[in-house]
């Protein structure tokens, strides 16, 4: 007598699918409502399959995605965006807006409010 199987089918996960939208920084909860799956089972197929845990398996997958974006980012500063090089000279070079005030008072400003008071 041949024996029948037990238990629920066991549901497929599109690993390929997860991996890319972990790469565009999708939650693992994102990931699990698009293959229409519980997050639970997208952790344990993750670890199945990959023999990584589930937490060490999304960061590099979110970390290629980071520097796919930080590429197309450095890509618009190369082709002229000024905003964009202002905003990498402020990430990466410690570049900032500075705004200069004088102790003694004498931004013009101050002193205009100083003449309209009397003071």
């Amino acid at each position: 007598m041949e024996k029948k199987p037990t238990g629920r089918p066991r549901l497929e996960v599109d690993l390929d699918l997860a991996s890319r939208l972990a790469s565009i920084m999708c939650t693992g909860e994102e990931i699990a409502d698009v293959l229409q799956v519980s997050y639970k089972t997208v952790e344990r197929r993750v670890e199945e399959e990959t023999g990584l845990g589930f937490g060490e398996w999304i960061k590099r997958h979110q970390a290629v995605g980071k520097s796919s974006l930080r590429r197309m980012q450095w890509k618009t500063a190369e082709n002229g965006n000024v905003t964009m090089q202002i905003w990498l000279g402020k990430q990466y070079l410690g570049q900032s807006d500075k705004v200069e005030t004088k102790a003694d008072g004498s931004e013009p400003l101050i002193e205009a409010i100083r003449q309209v008071l009397g003071k």
